[in-house]
This record gives C-alpha cells, sequence and structure tokens, in this order.
C-alpha cells in the first residue's frame, strides 16, 4: 500500500509568474496565482494542462544547475513526450527555452533549459 500519491511537482525560480507562462506555453494550460494569501505572488500553478500539477515557488537566491555538471548538478529534470520534435524545439525556443544538448541525428531526446535555468528533455513520443 502507497503511503503517498504525487500531488505536485514544484520549481524553484525567481519569477514564478513568467516561469508558470512558459511551461503554459509549452504544456498548455494557464498560469494561475495562488489564491493563498500567505503565499500571494510567491505561487503559481499550471492549471488545466495533463499530467500532474506543475507548480512555481519564488526562490530570490537560485543558482540554476549547470547541465552536465557533477559540481551544481541538475538534481531532477522533466521528461516531456511530443509528437514532432522539430516543431515542440522550435516552440519551446521561441517560448524562451535554450538549448543544452541536441545529440547525434536521430537521437530520441533532446534537452533544453527553460527561462530559470532547470533541464528538461523534450522525447519523442
Amino acid at each position: 500500500m502507497a503511503v503517498a500519491k504525487l500531488g505536485s511537482v514544484v520549481l524553484d525560480c525567481p519569477d514564478p509568474r513568467a516561469l508558470a507562462e512558459f511551461y503554459a506555453g509549452l504544456l498548455g494550460g494557464t498560469a494561475v496565482r495562488s489564491a493563498d494569501e500567505e503565499e500571494g505572488d510567491e505561487w503559481y500553478e499550471l492549471e488545466g494542462a495533463e499530467g500532474a500539477t506543475l507548480a512555481f515557488q519564488r526562490a530570490p537566491g537560485l543558482v540554476p544547475p549547470k547541465w552536465p555538471s557533477a559540481d551544481q548538478s541538475q538534481q531532477f529534470h522533466l521528461d516531456l513526450t511530443v509528437e514532432d520534435m522539430e516543431t515542440a524545439e522550435q516552440q519551446a525556443l521561441a517560448l524562451g527555452a535554450t538549448v543544452l544538448e541536441r545529440g547525434e541525428p536521430g537521437r530520441t531526446f533532446r534537452v533544453y533549459a527553460d527561462p530559470a535555468g532547470h533541464p528538461f528533455c523534450l522525447c519523442a513520443g
């Protein structure tokens, strides 16, 4: 029997609204500010996208991971499944992603960083 179930994945970032809007553009859904007065502009969630809830928490001193690096490792990343790798890459870059590694031709995934520096992969579905 499971002890818990996954409620959400939370990304630390300097600007929760901007990062939530980036992922809304990438995954669909809407960036929604927390209704909790204590959280205010400190917390946004992505609503209406498929999958687990993705949330964004203000972390003013965030030092983004360096990929690949043992000294400042990524600690986690998101794998995002896409139908058309080339189109998805163009859209991700237009939203503010940066390429970290494309790999060899024919590779089934490519590595990017979101605007706050978190690595994520576009994976051929």
